[in-house]
């Protein structure tokens, strides 16, 4: 069974950084890429980052562009968001996502980000 499950959520005040992992089971990782998401209270999910489809590059929602970083640990069966300089904005839920063959799209349960003062 495919699985995804996000942790390293927190609250942190505005400026700070904080790193989410996405450990992933049930899967050969190395074939696949995970995105991350977030949803804020009362909005649509919305596309963080991600690879291409070849991993070669990543790519950035403008919010996050030179903010967030996407990254991944195969060792681990791991993708990585470091999120630096957050912002009140960047409040919400997080979650990765992927895709394994005709299983798509797969989601974690996601972990909560909390910018506050």
């Amino acid at each position: 069974q495919v699985q995804l499950v996000e942790s390293g959520g927190g609250l942190v005040q505005p400026g700070g950084s904080l790193r989410l992992s996405c450990v992933a089971s049930g899967l050969r990782f190395s074939e696949i890429f995970a995105s991350w998401y977030r949803q804020a209270p009362g909005k649509e999910r919305e596309l963080v980052a991600w690879f291409s489809h070849n991993g070669d590059n990543r790519n950035y929602a403008d919010f996050a562009q030179g903010r967030f970083t996407i990254s991944r640990d195969n060792a681990k069966d791991t993708t990585y968001l470091q999120m630096n300089s957050l912002k009140l904005e960047d409040t919400a839920t997080y979650y990765c996502m992927t895709c394994v063959l005709d299983n798509c799209p797969v989601w974690g349960q996601g972990t909560q980000v909390t910018v506050s003062s």
